[in-house]
């Protein structure tokens, strides 16, 4: 009879490391941003993604290069059209066609693109025209894939700052500004048609940048604090990025697209700012990110969305030297030029390990006892 609970481990031991340990890496990316004349060559940078966990890249372009030298790595690739592509995008198929023969069809398989954004936080800017174009260029985009008989392989939407949303407190009363009305429901309606994601930016750090105490740090960083309660839920929310995250679904359910999958396209913290950046320093950059990424991969979700990780590309994989701003737009980064890292989050494969080890003995510690 002993040796029962035994092999119940060993069946245990392998769904998890199947489902559980595996799958959970292919939740982590990177955005791979380019204002800088300091980065290491993309051939480098492919190596150096190679050695981590990072299963998944968002690029703010389509640069060649960066497609070509992640080829054959199975590395997830975002690409992205600039904004200043959409109003062509959105009045000429054609353009959209060669956009897709120009930026995908070169590269695709070997090269893993996955999806395709069309724009950058369009609907938080300041151009109307910008936005009323916006679907119209996603919509030639899709038509362009399925010419090429990619459409399902490579998805299309485009990616919102959290100022989409009018409410996110608490999270289960998020909604988005009315203001966008009709312009948000066609962008939801194509997602839901087309099964691609809705990408969204949530970053604690800025909600920290506006409430400075320490316990709101804390909630910021998934340290101990004494969480936060939806009064409408009775949910007491731990950490901010499960807080932001969830007032998204709460947003898409208001207006009937809880199915639509939440990507978050960017989140980060920054290392270093300004003498007047309240909060940015390498330790709390290290614990948000680091606190993050354990999230991921423990699996466990958000209050609304149990029992599974949404796909998180972290912002950044290296600093962008030239980037207008405050310091602190500068030091986002996750490694140096040389290929070294700024701080340790957690993401080199031998943590990967580590989180194996400590499931495999947690195994059989309960089974085999």
């Amino acid at each position: 009879m002993a040796m029962l609970p035994c092999t119940a481990a060993f069946l245990l031991l392998s769904f998890l490391q199947t489902v559980k340990i595996a799958d959970s890496q292919s939740f982590i990316g990177i955005n791979y941003g380019q204002v800088a004349d300091n980065l290491p060559p993309p051939s480098a940078t492919a190596k150096l993604l190679q050695s981590t966990s990072i299963q998944k890249v968002r690029i703010y372009g389509s640069d060649p290069a960066i497609i070509k030298a992640l080829a054959n790595t199975g590395i997830g690739i975002v690409i992205g059209t600039a904004n200043g592509d959409i109003p062509g995008l959105a009045s000429d198929p054609g353009f959209a066609k060669s956009w897709i023969s120009t930026n995908v069809l070169p590269f695709y398989p070997a090269s893993n693109i996955i999806l395709v954004t069309v724009g950058n936080e369009v609907l938080t800017s300041n151009d109307q025209n910008l936005k009323n174009k916006l679907l119209p260029a996603m919509q030639n985009v899709q038509k362009a894939l399925k010419d090429a008989s990619l459409e399902g392989k490579i998805k299309v939407s485009t990616v919102h700052a959290m100022e989409v949303l009018g409410q996110s407190e608490p999270p289960s009363s998020g909604s988005f500004d009315p203001s966008y009305g009709d312009l948000m429901k066609g962008l939801l309606e194509f997602n839901s048609a087309n099964g691609s994601p809705f990408a969204i930016n949530p970053y604690p750090y800025f909600a920290y940048t506006s409430d400075t105490r320490p316990e709101t740090l804390a909630f910021c960083l998934f340290q101990p604090n004494a969480g936060r309660m939806d009064g409408n839920t009775k949910i007491n929310y731990m950490n901010m990025f499960d807080a932001q995250v969830d007032a998204v679904y709460s947003a898409l359910n208001s207006m009937g697209f809880k199915n639509v999958e939440i990507v978050v396209a960017e989140t980060g913290w920054p290392y270093k700012g300004d003498d007047n950046e309240v909060g940015a320093s390498i330790e709390n950059a290290k614990a948000y990110n680091g606190n993050l990424i354990a999230h991921l991969r423990s699996m466990v979700g958000t209050p609304l969305m149990p029992g599974k990780s949404v796909d998180t590309y972290l912002f950044a994989l290296y600093d962008e030297d030239l980037k207008p701003g405050p310091g602190s737009e500068r030091s986002f980064g996750l490694f140096k030029p040389d290929l070294t890292m700024v701080y340790d989050a957690g993401l080199s494969k031998s943590n990967q390990v580590g989180t194996k080890s400590m499931c495999i003995s947690l195994v059989f510690r309960v089974f085999c006892s």
